[in-house]
């Protein structure tokens, strides 16, 4: 199984001073994460783009670039692209540029996103939410398949045999798609072949297990043989004990939580809430290296899923914390899961 992290280069405000943290020193700790990430040995790290001011990114690419000047081995990925409002062109040419940079270890994780700023940023309708990313998405994989494309769609010019480059270095060059849970897109990106990148941040894993079996199923009825990966992500934090990784987290978490929920009508976040999330059945990977290896076997006894990534800063964590916190996961966790996986696997041939 890979492990890795996610993020969305937070810059909410610090939950003891009330001051946002600043951009730039923000983005300059998030390469040194992912040099760190690579040097401990993980397999992934993925960075979001978002178009609000309590995220430092909105360009993962260009993030990206960045680390891979800075690493060796780990995969980059975007956590995701926004296709719908994106140009799937400039979203090839970018992550292709990034795969020759990092000779081949570029990925894009394209979904529909979290958040709808960026609409009207770059001129879209909310309407038509759902036919731009099946449409964009049609596009990117034709992108993807050929070096001169024609195509034609309702929501951009049309392209008549005309090349696209670069060229990355992958072939394919690696689309996953993201999925907070819905069954049409799970099909979707079965029916397509894609892997999927499965969001659970709340409620119980088990929930989440027919989302999973409909993607494989979907590949199944459409030929795809082997199956397309999966990966479950989710938020957490890792520290040497289970409370202090719960009293490290839980002020930054429940800030960015509480006041993403008054926005959207959700119930403020209680410490007991976040303990009970914490806890086996629980949608959040908070404790020691030994509970969060207990949990990602626990969840691969549910999905048998190949990817597990976890959000490691949900708010303005402290950089110090937030190193350690990958060594750990990279040192300890990693490396646990690897053999107990490998072990199952074994015994299952």
């Amino acid at each position: 199984m890979q492990v890795g992290i996610y993020t969305f280069a937070e810059v909410s405000p610090d939950p003891v001073t009330g001051r946002p943290a600043d951009p730039a020193r923000r983005l300059a700790e998030l390469v040194e994460e992912i040099e760190l990430a690579d040097r401990v040995g993980l397999d992934v790290f993925g960075v979001g783009e978002h178009h609000r001011p309590d995220f430092a990114v909105s360009a993962p690419a260009v993030v990206l670039g960045a680390a891979a000047a800075r690493s060796e081995r780990i995969r980059l990925t975007s956590a995701v692209t926004v296709l719908s409002s994106d140009d799937p062109v400039r979203v090839f040419q970018d992550f292709a540029t990034l795969d020759l940079l990092s000779e081949g270890r570029a990925e894009i994780m394209a979904g529909r996103g979290s958040f709808v700023e960026s609409f009207p940023l770059f001129g879209y309708d909310l309407e038509d939410y759902d036919e731009l990313f099946v449409e964009k998405l049609q596009l990117l994989l034709e992108l993807r398949r050929s070096v001169r494309v024609t195509w034609s769609g309702r929501h951009r010019a049309a392209i008549q045999d005309l090349g696209v480059y670069p060229r990355p270095v992958q072939d394919p060059l690696p689309i996953w798609i993201a999925v907070g849970g819905s069954p049409e897109s799970a099909f979707r990106a079965g029916t397509l072949g894609l892997p999927m990148a499965l969001a659970i941040i709340g409620g119980v894993a088990e929930r989440f297990a027919p989302i999973v079996q409909l993607h494989r199923d979907a590949a199944a009825q459409a030929g795809h043989d082997p199956l397309p990966s999966v990966s479950i992500n989710s938020h957490g934090f890792i520290a040497d004990t289970k409370e202090e990784a719960i009293d490290l987290s839980f002020p930054s978490v429940s800030e960015v939580m509480n006041r993403i929920g008054r926005e959207r009508g959700w119930p403020p976040m209680t410490r007991a809430d976040y303990e009970v999330s914490a806890e086996l059945r629980g949608a959040n990977f908070v404790g020691s290296p030994a509970d969060i290896v207990e949990k990602i076997l626990y969840q691969h006894d549910i999905f048998r899923h190949d990817r597990f990534l976890v959000q490691l800063s949900v708010g303005s964590m402290p950089h110090d914390a937030m190193l350690h916190a990958i060594e750990l996961l990279g040192t300890e966790v990693a490396p646990a899961v690897r053999e107990a996986v490998a072990r199952r696997d074994t015994a299952a041939d």
